[in-house]
């Protein structure tokens, strides 16, 4: 057991060895050393990304994530409803395919809510970026 665990340490600090150091603290020059803001610039007009605030890429990148929860939850309802056409009436298949349609279901019932939480805190709220809506 011991060999185990020291065996298993240093496989895990090997590549630590390896690794260079990085600090803040030991760039001398202020100025771009490297070109890196121009390699940054070149990279985000060949992706097309413009001047993207960060509220909005949080959001498209929340909104992604959220899609594929949702296509997820339709392959989990699929599925379950194949078993249990499949089920012959098997009480235990049922069962199972019953489970896995109310588990999809409140995992739906989630994703829908922290849609709506992220949907509302990154278009109403200031910090979100999003546009303040007009008083009526």
């Amino acid at each position: 057991m011991k060999k185990i665990i020291a065996t298993s340490l240093v496989l895990i600090m090997a590549p630590l060895l390896f690794l260079k150091v990085a600090s803040a603290q030991l760039l001398t020059n202020t100025e771009d050393p490297n070109g890196l803001t121009q390699i940054t610039d070149t990279v985000a007009a060949q992706a097309n990304l413009g001047q993207v605030d960060a509220g909005v890429l949080v959001a498209k990148i929340i909104q992604v994530f959220l899609g594929l929860l949702a296509i997820i939850f339709l392959i989990l309802m699929v599925v379950a409803g194949f078993r249990w056409m499949t089920a012959v009436g098997n009480e235990e298949l049922i069962k199972k395919a019953q489970g896995t349609i109310k588990t999809a279901i409140i995992g739906l019932l989630v994703v829908l809510v922290s849609y709506s939480i992220t949907y509302f805190v990154l278009r109403y709220l200031p910090f979100g970026g999003g546009v303040m809506p007009n008083p009526v």
